[in-house]
């Protein structure tokens, strides 16, 4: 009898450890699910939670409404302007790629030396506004604490997100904002939109970007527009002999020479993305298949047969959205200031 109570406790106990073990390896499986999760743009891919020193939610504790106001001032001014998340887009692209996304090209100009902004490819950025209105609100509230540069890296993804209504990348936080703006530095970093593939490919691999990241960005003129002057060459006079240029639709360059005044017309703008400016979308890949890209680096990423076959890829709307979701985060984390690096700039046109 004392044999039978004793086998039957010790059946008893493996049970017990049996049931208590599943349980903490059903929890632990589900947290890896979780893990699995994306929570930023919701296509369930894992996120850069922690790149070059930046971390989700840095501005949590100091700062906790931080965020929020940057979300409701800028979707406060898209409201009123559509355009802006594409002009929002191409600051935050010629911030980071001049110094790393410092803030720098929010700078205004000192005595004696031109800013960023005075540069040939930045004379026409335009959105600073947005940025300045949101700094105004926030250092009411938290004074010295939130950079420029975290500014205008969360206003562009609120002012590009807003037509869905959720955040189509993450933004961790935590940039600092730099004391230095040269007008020859963005003129020998930024890539240029009359660029063959050679050259936007080595441009992006200076930054750490890969092909991938290059065509992924580039989808970014899915939206917004640009002046007639700027592809004038391409329709007017490609070689030097009142030709036009044969990579681009012929019917299209017809088109668009009907919307152009001439060569030098300076005013008129031409979309981007035909019948699709507004929306921030994957028919821009549409596009380049027709071999309607505005520009020539539009044109030059069908030149090389990698990066035409991504362009193929990203047709697939879900797949273009997940790695520009990616691309935006590595872009977001070029040579930025963390820690002590830098400063937290009371003015984002101003160096404190």
């Amino acid at each position: 009898m004392a044999n039978k109570v004793l086998l039957l406790v010790f059946i008893i106990a493996i049970c017990t450890t049996f049931v208590i073990s599943d349980g903490k390896k059903k929890l632990h499986d589900d947290k890896d699910k979780d893990k699995g999760k994306g929570k930023g743009n919701g296509h369930g891919k894992d996120k850069h939670k922690n790149n070059g020193g930046l971390a989700i939610n840095f501005y949590g504790e100091n700062c906790p409404r931080a965020e929020e106001i940057v979300q409701t001032v800028t979707e406060r001014h898209v409201s009123s302007n559509p355009d802006l998340p594409a002009k929002l887009l191409r600051v935050l692209f010629h911030d980071c790629f001049v110094r790393g996304c410092d803030g720098s090209v929010l700078l205004n100009s000192a005595k004696g030396s031109q800013s960023e902004k005075e540069a040939s490819a930045n004379r026409n950025l335009a959105g600073f506004e947005v940025v300045e209105d949101i700094k105004e609100e926030i250092e009411k509230e938290c004074p010295d604490v939130v950079s420029c540069a975290d500014i205008l890296a969360l206003a562009t993804r609120d002012a590009v997100s807003l037509q869905y209504g959720r955040p189509l990348w993450e933004v961790p936080t935590g940039r600092r904002d730099g004391t230095t703006s040269l007008a020859s530095e963005a003129e020998a970093n930024l890539p240029s939109s009359f660029s063959k593939f050679p050259v936007l490919l080595n441009n992006f691999a200076i930054k750490g970007l890969s092909v991938r990241d290059l065509v992924a960005l580039s989808g970014a003129h899915t939206i917004g527009v640009s002046r007639c002057n700027f592809v004038s060459s391409r329709l007017f006079n490609f070689t030097g002999k009142g030709d036009q240029d044969p990579s681009l639709n012929p019917s299209y360059a017809d088109f668009l020479r009907t919307q152009c005044k001439g060569p030098s017309d300076a005013t008129t703008t031409l979309e981007l993305d035909p019948k699709s400016s507004l929306s921030f979308d994957n028919h821009y890949f549409q596009i380049l298949k027709e071999h309607k890209g505005l520009f020539m680096s539009d044109a030059a990423l069908l030149d090389d047969a990698n990066a035409r076959k991504i362009t193929e890829e990203f047709l697939n709307s879900e797949r273009f959205f997940d790695e520009f979701a990616t691309s935006m985060e590595k872009m977001g984390a070029i040579g930025v200031l963390t820690g002590r690096q830098g400063q937290i700039r009371k003015q984002c046109t101003l160096v404190n």
